[in-house]
């Protein structure tokens, strides 16, 4: 490698490092020129790239037009500010910077002794945030919980299913396994279903409770209290309880003081996922949304959602750390050192999936840095007024209609069928769905309600602003007007 890439050297990462970063900048200069939703067919890719590596080297320069040529055409741009599907994913200059800073270092920091600055700032940013939040003093370090950063919300809520699993049959002995139930709306995220099977709970144990428009999608502790009941009377174990705070389909806010006292009478477990709309609780306004936490035993939100941390940064906090460490700790012979041994240090290896972890605390501590709380709520606020402007035009449309109500930065509505013909009404939001993703000018998702299908727009990309959104509505409104004509 004496006259190419050297693996590591750093005057050529300095110059190849800028040639990146230019890429990159150029990228986000030119995003709005790119169909937000791929166009691509299944398969695309291998139609134009050889059967095999290369045997020697080529130029950066060389991979740069083939990611123009070939693979930006087969990417889905999450950060045009056209994107309003599922949920925002954030990227930012502080974040790219901590990302950047974190791939430099690249640690693999399982303990505290394979770099204590990546354990110690991690527990340090967590309880920033967690103050942000205003989260009980419980879920800081200085008592016996405090924060971690997980990859996904998905292992945030498999992580804390295995330490109440294991709590509660240290209590009732290991074979009541299949007598264990779970509870949650069936707005709740998938990613409980799966927790479920990976943890060994029976499927037909997992209770994902029916919800309804007269609860606006949330869970009532009536419909809960009835479940728990009936099990308990069938000789059922209730451990686990998930609520939610801006349900994936509607943002729907489920109850958590009620819950929460629920799962406290029952000895529950009591886990609040947050994935999306916990970002925004750092505003006084929205805080509320939040009340009743105070009960909860796990709370998680996303940063890399709606928090300007690219992803993956999804962070958890817990009550009763042991808890975890409980369930996920692994002692090998090889690991083991005098600080770990002498329990002076956390060790995050213990509260997660994986052994090796990266140094993500970099990413958000640059995020809290470079931008501060005033400017992260001015952020979160406007995306929540441009969500209120296109609910305000959809209103004023009598051919739509809004379907729950708006909450944070999501609207869910749908386009009216003819002399209200329900038959046709989802074949008509499905084809409007379609039309307007298929010109690449927008990509917005759908869902479904009650038997309705919806179509979702989240506002939460860094770049969109008001001019996008009134794009976005009259794109709407023209294809549902060609849609229309042909019925």
């Amino acid at each position: 490698m004496e006259s190419g890439l050297k693996p590591m050297d750093a005057e050529q990462l300095r110059e190849n490092a800028h040639k990146m970063v230019d890429f990159i900048a150029d990228y986000y200069k030119t995003i709005e020129n790119f169909p937000v939703l791929s166009q691509v067919q299944p398969g695309y890719l291998r139609e134009l790239l050889p059967d095999s590596a290369p045997t020697h080297p080529e130029p950066l320069q060389h991979i740069f037009d083939d990611i123009h040529a070939k693979i930006l055409p087969g990417v889905t741009h999450w950060q045009s500010p056209n994107f309003f599907g599922y949920y925002p994913s954030n990227s930012s200059i502080a974040g790219f910077l901590g990302e950047m800073m974190s791939a430099g270092l690249n640690i693999v920091g399982f303990s505290w002794i394979t770099s204590p600055a990546a354990t110690e700032l991690e527990m340090i940013v967590l309880d920033w945030f967690g103050k942000m939040l205003k989260l009980p003093e419980e879920f800081l370090s200085a008592g016996k919980g405090g924060g971690v950063i997980q990859g996904t919300a998905s292992e945030a809520v498999l992580v804390v299913l295995l330490a109440a699993r294991d709590k509660i049959l240290r209590r009732v002995g290991k074979n009541s396994l299949e007598k264990l139930v779970v509870y949650a709306s069936d707005q709740t995220h998938s990613a409980l279903q799966k927790a479920c099977q990976i943890g060994g709970i029976h499927p037909e144990n997992c209770r994902l409770l029916r919800t309804d428009s007269s609860t606006d999608y949330a869970l009532s502790p009536n419909v809960l209290n009835e479940a728990i009941s009936n099990d308990v009377t069938s000789g059922l174990i209730p451990f686990f309880l998930c609520a939610t705070v801006g349900t994936t389909s509607s943002t729907a806010v489920d109850p958590l003081p009620d819950l929460g006292k629920i799962a406290k009478s029952n000895d529950m477990w009591f886990h609040v996922d947050a994935a999306y709309a916990g970002s925004a609780c750092i505003c006084p306004e929205y805080r509320h949304y939040i009340d009743g936490v105070e009960e909860a035993d796990s709370f998680n939100t996303n940063a890399h959602k709606w928090f300007l941390t690219n992803f993956d940064c999804s962070v958890l906090w817990i009550k009763d750390r042991n808890a975890l460490i409980q369930a996920l700790s692994t002692n090998p012979e090889f690991l083991k050192n005098k600080a770990s041994q002498a329990n002076l240090v956390v060790d995050y290896k213990d509260w997660q999936i994986p052994l090796g972890r990266r140094f993500r605390s970099l990413k958000l501590w640059m995020v809290l840095r470079l931008y501060g709380l005033e400017n992260l709520q001015s952020y979160i606020r406007n995306h929540i007024n441009l969500a209120k402007h296109f609910e305000e035009l959809v209103a004023q449309d009598p051919r739509f209609e809004i379907v729950t109500p708006r909450l944070f930065s999501l609207v869910c509505f749908r386009l009216l069928p003819p002399h209200n013909d329900e038959t046709c009404a989802t074949k008509l939001n499905h084809g409007l769905l379609d039309a307007v993703n298929s010109t690449g000018k927008i990509f917005v998702s759908h869902t479904v309600l009650s038997g309705k299908y919806l179509l979702r727009l989240a506002v939460g990309a860094p770049l969109t602003e008001e001019r996008h959104v009134n794009a976005a509505w009259k794109l709407l409104q023209d294809e549902a007007s060609a849609l229309l004509a042909t019925l």
